[in-house]
């Protein structure tokens, strides 16, 4: 069996190299400890058959790459991480970005498991990668319910594999259509300037970790600006950001990211199927409300304009018409002065899971960075925790657990402002 690469799976695996990794990274904290490695392996395996794609290995050419079926070594991709005495805070991040800055071995499927334990507030963590080749975010976490999360009851598990920020079905896509020229004029970018995370990547990574309630993080949004879950992560950055960027780079007017979007359709088998759209943050705003009703202005314009679709559109019809040029756009989108950074958001499942019966807390992604995105931001929400991960180059982002915590805080601070009774005057 042999499935050739998409275009959107060769370009992302094109992209690692000796300083960028291709995987993202799925931390999964368990409360009661570290799993029976053993009992881990069997179930992993005896659940294979329900993943096809994890026994995938790369095979082909550089030219045309293919996805190959193959024998899957459960115990070298199921493994625990050998540590001398139990790990702090600062311990644990260390080895998260170690871990995390470890290429995948392609001559296996890309994915592997390393389960750390011995923490010393308790408990263990499991650090699943996953080739940014083989699957997108939504897509690993249709994989986690098939090999990872314990089977959820029949009456909890319809309606649980929705991802992203946006869902094409109900969007209007095709209600009007834009002319090829908007990729290439600026319709679809914003102006181009330089950001403080514009800067060449080297080698070495940080890591740092956040995690705010869903729900009352969801009815703030919506009592205080009538805006989205979405709205509020994207608000919560922008508060972070405010606070991390006064400290070092002085004032900062706009902020340009980069909000990916699922184009998957319920049932479709492809592993990468995103689009984006741009918002520019008000990280020159100081009232957190403000920022909310800002951000949901702004989302809402992108949305009823489409950008997602219509980009996605474009650029299949870019690619079959003039695939030279269709590179060289790519090339300009992903330029630092495009955008600032990039910060995905992942629905995960609504209920709580387990892992061989034993409860799951935060669940927190990693996403690498890129050439001139010296930062990264993403979001998972998996029953009533919205974790956030964040990795950079530590050479052009200092004290990530800073901006970390500030995230948390920024989220605190519109629940105390929702519990206190203090809405925008435009919401609605």
């Amino acid at each position: 069996m042999q499935v050739p690469l998409t275009a959107e799976d060769r370009a992302i695996l094109a992209l690692e190299g000796p300083r960028l990794v291709g995987h993202t990274a799925t931390v999964v904290h368990l409360p009661g400890g570290a799993p029976d490695l053993r009992l881990l392996r069997e179930a992993v395996a005896r659940r294979l058959p329900e993943a096809p794609r994890l026994t995938w290995r790369l095979g082909g050419t550089s030219e045309e790459p293919v996805w190959r079926a193959d024998e899957v070594d459960v115990a070298a991709h199921v493994r625990a991480v050998d540590g001398a005495g139990p790990l702090d805070e600062v311990g644990v991040r260390a080895e998260l970005a170690r871990l995390f800055g470890e290429h995948l071995d392609r001559g296996r499927p890309l994915w592997r498991m390393d389960v750390l334990g011995s923490l010393a507030g308790g408990g263990a963590l499991l650090v699943w990668r996953v080739h940014h080749a083989l699957a997108d975010g939504g897509t690993v976490m249709r994989l986690a319910e098939d090999v990872l999360w314990d089977p959820a009851p029949a009456a909890a598990a319809s309606g649980e594999h929705r991802s992203g920020t946006a869902d094409p079905r109900t969007s209007g896509v095709g209600q009007g259509r834009s002319s090829l020229s908007g990729v290439l004029t600026g319709e679809l970018l914003p102006g181009l300037r330089r950001s403080p995370f514009d800067q060449q990547v080297g080698r070495e990574r940080e890591v740092a970790l956040a995690v705010v309630p869903v729900a009352a993080l969801r009815e703030a949004a919506r009592r205080l600006a009538g805006a989205t879950l979405n709205d509020a992560v994207l608000a919560v950055v922008a508060g972070a950001l405010r606070r991390w960027l006064e400290d070092r780079h002085g004032p900062i007017h706009g902020l340009t990211v980069k909000v990916p979007v699922t184009m998957h359709h319920d049932g479709d088998e492809v592993g990468n199927r995103d689009s984006y759209f741009r918002v520019d943050l008000p990280v020159d705003e100081a009232d957190p409300v403000a920022r909310l009703l800002a951000v949901r202005r702004e989302t809402a314009e992108r949305k009823a304009h489409h950008d997602a679709e219509h980009l996605d559109e474009l650029m299949d019809r870019l690619a079959r018409r003039s695939p030279r040029l269709a590179g060289w756009s790519q090339r300009l989108q992903r330029s630092g002065r495009s955008f600032a950074l990039n910060v995905s958001n992942v629905r995960g499942p609504d209920r709580a899971v387990t892992v061989l019966g034993a409860p799951v807390g935060a669940v927190q992604p990693l996403v690498e960075v890129a050439q001139h995105h010296a930062l990264r931001v993403a979001v998972l929400s998996v029953a009533d925790r919205l974790g956030f991960g964040l990795v950079a180059d530590p050479s052009v982002v200092g004290d990530l657990d800073v901006l970390a915590a500030a995230a948390e805080q920024a989220a605190a601070e519109l629940l105390h402002l929702d519990r206190n009774g203090t809405a925008g005057s435009s919401a609605g």
